[in-house]
C-alpha cells in the first residue's frame, strides 16, 4: 500500500509522542512546553503545560497521565487538576529524556537522548552521525509503579520510541541512529533480556524515531529524514509507506476502529529552528490494520 494523507492539525512547534486514549489523540508539542489533545474533527485543547518540556507519555493504571519531562530529565503526573513530581532520572539519563511506554502494571521504559544532538549535527552533520564518530551508546531506564529508577539496558544509539505486544512478552525499541528495530524479552516482573535485532533498516536508509504496532505484528515507523512513514515486519521488509507533506517523526494508530494512522510531522527538529517556529502539524491517513499492544 502507498498512501498520502490529510492534515488535521497545522501550526505546531514540533509534536512528538502522539497517543489515542479516550477518542482523542493526545500528544506533545516540545516548544510549546505543553501536552495537547485534538479530536477527529480538529477540536484541540491544550491540556497542561509542562515545566522542562514534554516528550513521551503514558498512562498509569490509576488513569493519571504520565509525562517525560524531557530538559528536566523526570517524570511527573497529571491527574487533571494537578501537575506532581513522580521520579528523578538525573542519575541514569546524561541528556534529556526522550519517549517512552508504560505496561499494564504502570512499569515505564524510558529513553534519552544520549547527547547534545543539536550540537553533534553542527559539529559533524547528520550522517556522520549513523557512522563516525556516531552518537554514543546510551540506556533505556525503567521506572517502577513505586518510582523506583533503574536501568533497564544500555548501549542504545538514541532511543527512541518503543512498544510492548499485546501480551506484554515483548518490547521493541527504535535505535533512531543504529537504523534498527531491538527487541527484548520481558519478563514477569519487568526485566528486560535476549536482545536481538527485529528489524535492520540502514539498507533502506531509515532512522526509526516514533513506532506504532498493529494486530498483525507490523511496527508503522516514522523517518525523520525523510516525509514518508513505512510498514515493517519483523526481519527488516516494507510492506507500506504513506507519504506526507513534510518529514516524520512520530506515528500512531487510533481512531475509532484503531486504523487512523496520525502522524506528527516538521520540516526541521532542531531547537533553533522549530522553537522560533510553527511549521508542524499532524498528519492522518485510514491503514488496513488496527492498532494493537501499547502506548
Amino acid at each position: 500500500m502507498t498512501a498520502t494523507t490529510r492534515v488535521l492539525r497545522k501550526g505546531l512547534h514540533f509534536g512528538e509522542c502522539p497517543r489515542w486514549y479516550d477518542d482523542r489523540l493526545w500528544y506533545s508539542d516540545f516548544y510549546d512546553g505543553a501536552v495537547h489533545a485534538i479530536d477527529l474533527d480538529g477540536v484541540d485543547e491544550r491540556i497542561v503545560e509542562v515545566p522542562g518540556q514534554p516528550a513521551g507519555l503514558g498512562w498509569l493504571p490509576d488513569g493519571r497521565l504520565l509525562i517525560v519531562a524531557r530538559k528536566d530529565r523526570k517524570l511527573v503526573t497529571w491527574d487533571g487538576s494537578v501537575l506532581a513530581p513522580y521520579a528523578d532520572l538525573t542519575d541514569v539519563f546524561p541528556s534529556h529524556g526522550n519517549d517512552m511506554v508504560v505496561d499494564d502494571q504502570g512499569r515505564a521504559y524510558v529513553g534519552n537522548f544520549g547527547c547534545n544532538l543539536d550540537a553533534l549535527k553542527e559539529q559533524y552533520g547528520r550522517e556522520a552521525l549513523f557512522g563516525e564518530p556516531g552518537v554514543p551508546g546510551t540506556v533505556m531506564a525503567r521506572v517502577d509503579p513505586d518510582g523506583s529508577v533503574s536501568v533497564a539496558t544500555d548501549g542504545l544509539k538514541f532511543p527512541n520510541g518503543a512498544v510492548i505486544t499485546p501480551d506484554g512478552s515483548a518490547l521493541i525499541v527504535a535505535e533512531t541512529y543504529g537504523r534498527r528495530l531491538t527487541a527484548y524479552d520481558v519478563s514477569t516482573d519487568g526485566d528486560l533480556s535476549n536482545r536481538r535485532v527485529w528489524a535492520d533498516l540502514a539498507s533502506d536508509n531509515v532512522a526509526p524515531d516514533g513506532i506504532c504496532l498493529d494486530a498483525d505484528g507490523g511496527i508503522w515507523v516514522a523517518n525523520p529524514g525523510e516525509a514518508h512513514c513505512v510498514r515493517v515486519i519483523e526481519g527488516g521488509e516494507i510492506t507500506d509507506r504513506v507519504e506526507t507533506n513534510e518529514k516524520t517523526f512520530a506515528c500512531m494508530l487510533g481512531g475509532l476502529e484503531g486504523r487512523d494512522l496520525f502522524i506528527v510531522t516538521a520540516p526541521d527538529s532542531r531547537e533553533a529552528v522549530a522553537s522560533q517556529a510553527t511549521s508542524g502539524a499532524i498528519e492522518v491517513v485510514t491503514v488496513d490494520v488496527p492498532h494493537a499492544g501499547l502506548p
